[in-house]
């Protein structure tokens, strides 16, 4: 049961992978009630599918080469704990700042909940100043 469960995580990941990547015909990964706590949303949460979508289109709109690669991840019941880095270019308009053409590069953990093999909850952390250093956009 243990391994069926990790070739099933294993398969959740990349798949939760590719549509943070842009591959939205991956949405379906994740419930129609997920939870997304990262630290970029609208007061740091973003509620239900829909809005997850809305988010990542955001995100691919600001930095059109926006890319997740995940490094490592281990798996518990129904948590997964992943090491990840995201980078990209800042070339479009993203949480009202103007483009800057910076690249950014952060590493960050998340600890995503599994239900009925669907993502439903997911809790990312990342040094959000040291993004907004790296833009630019901190007066620093």
């Amino acid at each position: 049961m243990a391994e069926t469960r990790a070739t099933e995580h294993e398969q959740l990941m990349s798949d939760y992978t590719e549509l943070w990547n842009g591959d939205y015909s991956k949405l379906e990964v994740v419930a129609d009630s997920v939870d997304i706590y990262h630290p970029s949303a609208p007061d740091g949460e973003l509620h239900g599918r829909e809005a997850l979508e809305s988010f990542i289109r955001e995100y691919h709109s600001g930095f059109p080469d926006f890319h997740i690669e995940v490094h490592d991840w281990i798996s518990q019941d129904e948590v997964i704990m992943k090491e990840y880095t995201m980078t990209g270019t800042h070339e479009g308009e993203f949480n009202g700042a103007p483009p800057t053409g910076r690249e950014i590069k952060s590493t960050g953990m998340a600890k995503i909940i599994v239900v009925d093999g669907k993502v439903q909850e997911d809790q990312l952390y990342f040094n959000q100043l040291e993004a907004l250093e790296q833009l630019g956009l901190t007066g620093a």
